[in-house]
Formats: structure tokens, C-alpha cells, sequence
């Protein structure tokens, strides 16, 4: 029985890797398509949306099949509960990818942001592939220096984020009311697609501390029990 519990948890961070690796396809192909107003291309997020819904969905059953047949307590009962708010934080993240297609989609054939804002989307838009695959990292190795550059990289995406404030709402922003209102919606799902990773990176560290913490001392081990 307690070899089975074990396989079960291990299956448990294998679906969650996989359904990272979706958020990781969909928020790479949401970037370009937003960035060369791709609508082919947000079309295709749009339309595999619902797989890493249904991914998601399946783990979340998983997780609740385990704590019904095993009731685990204390850290095996972190390891299961943290498992089912990872795959909503992703579930999230591929929401915020499928948000930017949709703004790809809604704005074609003109591009969703004025040029003078080009750079900084493409930027963020750089940093949050390097977020998904990182993360992927994390939850497929268990080594914390990828929740380190996680937190680094989501820094650098709260940078942009503000820089897009400061632009729209500066006295030389030219930009027609539509614009300003697409360049802050894109830059918010951006800015919260990282969030979302970043709050993973913490309940993994969680998983093997009982505790939620800042500093980056944790030992990461998703699938180890007592």
C-alpha cells in the first residue's frame, strides 16, 4: 500500500511537468502571435486552451482520489494539497497565455500595441517563455536555483510592467484610447503570468517546509514521504 502511495505521488509531479510544458507551448506561441499579430497563430492557443484545462482537471481528480483512498496527514497531506494549487496557479497561466491571444485575435490585422511599445512586449514577452521553461525545470528537477531565477526573471517583468504605466500615462503617450487600454491589459497578463510561477516556485518550497518562505533556503522534494 505504501509502495502505491509513493507511485501515486510521483505520478502526481509528473502531471503536473507535463501540464507546464503546455503552459510553456502556449505562452511561447501567445508571444510571437501577439508580437507579428499572428491571428493563425492565437488561433492555436485559443483552440489548445482546453487541453491544459483538462490536464489540470485530471490532476486535481488524481489528487482528490488520493486523499480519499489514502487520507494522508501531516507532510503527505502537503505534498497532495500543494499538488492541486500548483496545477490551478497553471491552469492560471494558461488562462494569461490564451488572454494575449485573444487580444492578438480581437486587434488583427493591426498590432495589439503602438510601436512605441513594441520593444518592451517583446521583452516581456522573452522573459515569460524563460519563466515557463524554468519553471518546467523546477517541477521536473526539484532544484531550488530555478526558483531563484524565477523570482529574478519575474523582477525583471515587474520593470516592464511599470515602465508600460509610466509610458501610457506619460505627457508624451500619443496613443488613441484603444491603445492604452490593449497596452495595459497586455502588460497585466504578462505581469501575472509570472506572479503565477512565482507562487508555484513558494509552494514547492512549501512541500518540503511546511512553511511559506522568502529566502530561498528550502530543500525542494516534491515526491519524497516520511
Amino acid at each position: 500500500m505504501r509502495e502505491m502511495f509513493q507511485q501515486e505521488l510521483s505520478e502526481l509531479q509528473d502531471r503536473l511537468v507535463d501540464v507546464s510544458i503546455l503552459v510553456t507551448t502556449a505562452i511561447t506561441k501567445a508571444t510571437q502571435a501577439f508580437g507579428e499579430s499572428d491571428v493563425a497563430l492565437a488561433e492555436e492557443v485559443i483552440e489548445e486552451d482546453h487541453f491544459i484545462d483538462e490536464r489540470a482537471l485530471s490532476l486535481d481528480e488524481l489528487a482528490i482520489q488520493i486523499l480519499a483512498r489514502q487520507q494522508p496527514v501531516a507532510r503527505d497531506l502537503r505534498i497532495v494539497v500543494s499538488a492541486l494549487r500548483i496545477s490551478s496557479s497553471l491552469e492560471r497561466m494558461g488562462d494569461m497565455a490564451d488572454h494575449i491571444a485573444q487580444l492578438t485575435r480581437y486587434r488583427f490585422p493591426e498590432k495589439v500595441v503602438a510601436k512605441g511599445l513594441r520593444g518592451t512586449f517583446k521583452k516581456m514577452g522573452t522573459l515569460d517563455i524563460q519563466v515557463a521553461e524554468t519553471l518546467t525545470k523546477l517541477l521536473k528537477s526539484q532544484n531550488l536555483k530555478h526558483a531563484d531565477k524565477i523570482r529574478d526573471l519575474d523582477d525583471e517583468v515587474d520593470a516592464l510592467h511599470l515602465s508600460v504605466f509610466d509610458k501610457v500615462l506619460g505627457e508624451t503617450w500619443a496613443g488613441t484610447p484603444v491603445d492604452t487600454v490593449d497596452a495595459t491589459l497586455a502588460s497585466r497578463y504578462l505581469e501575472r503570468f509570472a506572479d503565477h510561477a512565482v507562487n508555484i516556485s513558494k509552494k514547492v518550497k512549501y512541500l518540503s517546509t511546511g512553511e511559506w518562505t522568502s529566502d530561498g533556503t528550502a530543500r525542494i522534494d516534491i515526491i519524497e514521504v516520511d
